[in-house]
């Protein structure tokens, strides 16, 4: 039971909330109060500092243990207001420096609590909170800023730039070569969640139609703007991320395709044929009459990915040969060679 749900109503949350309920709460509220996108609402300032000011207490297990147990007048405080007339400390034997809670002390410098007496008490302690805005880039860094790198990760990140990451979400988009290669639109079927006129959480199903173009490397984004779930400040965007499916016989290196031949010893040595198949379909007769040194390569310009910002331009298409010895050869088989090479 806790003492009073001032702060847990700020966010909207119930005392029984978890950190990761807490965190969220405060991120959907200080998006939603905060003074770079309230300009013209004079209050949204002080809600914001509010709301931060509630994030900062709850968030920390102790401090809000200390809350839940005694309220936010201890903490804002150092303790209660006085009674009339005085009288003995009312925390006298809470088991802390000056009559305060274990581990209350260490919050406000480690001061202790006035002892008893007539007449008013002055409390020369009490929590001095974070900067807002410091808060405010703190809460959203680790979740989509990547984390790490503490503070001086975010750099000179703003609001703009934290609202730009809040408002999107990104999911890989596993795109094949050939599609790649060719240019496709695939179709996503997504759940996006939304409030309706009630006020109610619903959700439902939409079809989005994703171009891929010809030649898009790996790491490619493709936005859809305000399709996502719905937040305060509005839509999120839905951003696809393309990822690269493993092909069985390429390996793709920016805008060149890489091909491997096996080849025996003995080809390699006297001689081979092969017929080698490009990714559009086309085929290569290759042949050699030996030796092929391992490791060497041939390369055919112009048979490689499509290059996206050069229309009817493609990469390479680059065959590296590999020679495969033995494993291990009779007595005869080496004086043959030693008598041949």
């Amino acid at each position: 039971m806790v003492r009073e749900t001032k702060l847990y109503d700020q966010l909207g949350i119930q005392p029984t909330a978890t950190q990761d309920e807490i965190k969220k709460a405060y991120r959907k509220a200080a998006l939603k109060w905060h003074p770079d996108k309230n300009k013209d609402n004079p209050e949204a300032s002080e809600k914001f500092k509010e709301c931060s000011q509630a994030y900062e207490i709850l968030s920390d297990p102790e401090k809000r243990k200390t809350y839940d147990q005694f309220g936010l007048e201890f903490i804002l405080r150092g303790g209660a207001p006085p009674t009339e007339g005085g009288g003995a400390n009312p925390f006298a034997g809470a088991g802390g420096a000056g009559g305060m809670p274990e581990g209350f002390a260490s919050f406000f410098g480690g001061g202790g609590m006035p002892g008893g007496g007539g007449g008013a008490r002055t409390f020369s302690y009490g929590f001095n909170f974070s900067n807002p805005e410091d808060l405010f880039r703190d809460a959203f860094r680790d979740e989509k800023m990547g984390g790490g790198g503490g503070m001086g990760g975010m750099g000179g990140m703003g609001f703009e730039d934290i609202l730009f990451n809040a408002a999107r979400v990104e999911r890989p988009l596993p795109v094949s070569l050939e599609d790649l290669f060719n240019g496709t639109t695939k179709k996503m079927k997504i759940k996006r969640k939304t409030f309706d006129e009630t006020g109610k959480r619903t959700t439902s199903d939409t079809v989005l139609e994703v171009p891929i173009k010809p030649g898009l490397k790996k790491g490619s984004k493709i936005r859809f703007k305000g399709v996502g779930d719905q937040e305060e400040g509005g839509q999120q965007d839905l951003v696809f991320i393309v990822e690269e499916k493993p092909h069985p016989l390429y390996t793709r290196d920016g805008n060149d395709l890489h091909h491997t031949v096996d080849l025996e010893l003995k080809e390699a040595l006297t001689g081979w044929k092969r017929t080698i198949t490009t990714i559009d379909g086309k085929n290569l007769n290759i042949e050699k009459a030996g030796p092929t040194q391992p490791g060497s390569t041939d390369v055919y310009p112009g048979q490689g990915m499509p290059i996206s910002k050069q229309p009817g331009q493609r990469g390479n298409f680059i065959i590296k040969y590999n020679v495969k010895f033995p494993t291990s050869l009779t007595t005869d088989q080496k004086q043959k060679l030693r008598e041949i090479l």
